[in-house]
């Protein structure tokens, strides 16, 4: 068996993820901000609920077949969008948006991918789907969008919870930071994790290329991003998103969602999906749990809506503890990233087929046939 086939749960792949990257970088895509409170919180709001499973059902064959939108997934799993995923693993975006569409499932692409709207759109044929980080020159968020229209993105996710970074102090101890300055740990990791430092040589400095020539420079690395944190959107507002909403021909999320009130006004002017989240805990350490938001925002939409959540889904029964809480289905973000840092495409899908056959296996063992029709009771 090869360790990939040995790695049983998304902890194992994490372990295996932090032997295998330096610890800069494995903090950087484990870590969250502050005291990491929120971090720890998202993971606590979904284990802490017991499902009450039911008896005497045939849960010989359950299906995991989940309608979003227009189209009906394999599984009610979706690939948060992520940045920097190249200091994982080289050219992981394209490897974990494969094993995605292999699993039946859709995948975000973020803005600050090192893969571009059109490369991906090319790379993968399947359930694609574009994140859009609001920046303050309206000109080029117009462009990104008219971009993954032409491309043929079938939804578009807003994110709405960043108007500035959060302070991660992992980052800031490490010397990770954008544009990158590296220092003389950062040469000592590379010496003693080889695989890793061979990997990142060959491949080269990433570029951020959906904003590469956006910023008045055409030299996009590392140092982009940086321009590009210069120039969020903190102003941004529901006029704002109104403009956007008519300027989008396709599906239209909301990401970053966790007051009811604000779910309730987003039903009422259309979006097409609520994305409850609070960043995995990267941004506002000390905010609700996204679980803990789910069942309030139910009640808002009213089903006028499709819910997402993400943030701190790391097992199987997690999706169906979301779905007894209201969610359509969860994001993965973290859970797939681990599983490329380990074995690129091939640890994608490790990643993703561990979360389907757990979430098969708590089916069956709740007594819940079909996920799209569950009711779960939660003790």
């Amino acid at each position: 068996m090869t360790r990939l086939e040995h790695a049983l749960s998304i902890a194992d792949l994490r372990e295996l993820a932090r032997r295998r990257l330096p610890a800069s970088v494995f903090e950087f895509i484990d870590g969250g901000a502050e005291d990491e409170r929120t971090l720890a919180d998202n993971r606590h709001a979904l284990t802490r609920h017991r499902i009450v499973p039911r008896v005497l059902v045939d849960v010989a064959k359950p299906t995991l077949d989940t309608p979003v939108f227009d189209h009906t997934w394999a599984a009610p799993f979706v690939v948060s969008p992520m940045g920097s995923c190249v200091l994982g693993w080289p050219e992981a975006d394209i490897a974990i948006a494969r094993a995605a569409m292999a699993h039946g499932i859709a995948y975000t692409l973020s803005t600050m991918s090192t893969t571009s709207i059109e490369r991906m759109a090319n790379a993968v044929q399947g359930r694609l789907w574009f994140q859009l980080y609001v920046l303050k020159d309206a000109r080029i968020n117009d462009q990104l969008v008219a971009r993954a229209q032409a491309a043929g993105y079938e939804a578009l996710v807003v994110t709405v919870d960043l108007p500035v970074g959060g302070k991660r102090e992992r980052d800031l101890r490490n010397g990770i930071s954008i544009p990158l300055r590296f220092q003389g740990k950062h040469l000592w990791e590379g010496i003693t994790h080889p695989a890793w430092a061979w990997q990142m040589l060959r491949a080269g400095l990433p570029e951020f290329e959906n904003v590469r020539g956006l910023m008045g420079e055409e030299g996009a690395g590392l140092t982009i991003a940086a321009r590009v944190g210069q120039s969020l959107n903190a102003s941004y507002q529901w006029s704002d998103l109104a403009r956007l909403r008519d300027q989008w021909k396709g599906k239209l999320l909301v990401k970053g969602v966790q007051h009811p009130a604000d779910a309730a006004r987003m039903a009422d002017m259309g979006i097409d999906g609520v994305w409850v989240s609070n960043h995995g805990g990267r941004q506002l350490d000390g905010a609700i749990a996204a679980a803990d938001s789910v069942p309030a925002i139910r009640a808002a939409i009213q089903g006028r809506a499709t819910l997402i959540m993400d943030s701190g889904v790391r097992r199987g029964v997690d999706a169906l503890t979301a779905k007894a809480l209201g969610a359509d289905a969860v994001g993965i973000g973290r859970a797939a990233l681990l599983g490329a840092c380990v074995g690129g495409e091939q640890g994608a899908h490790r990643a993703i087929e561990i979360l389907i056959d757990e979430l098969r296996r708590a089916m069956q063992l709740s007594g819940v046939p079909d996920f799209s029709t569950a009711q779960v009771e939660l003790a």
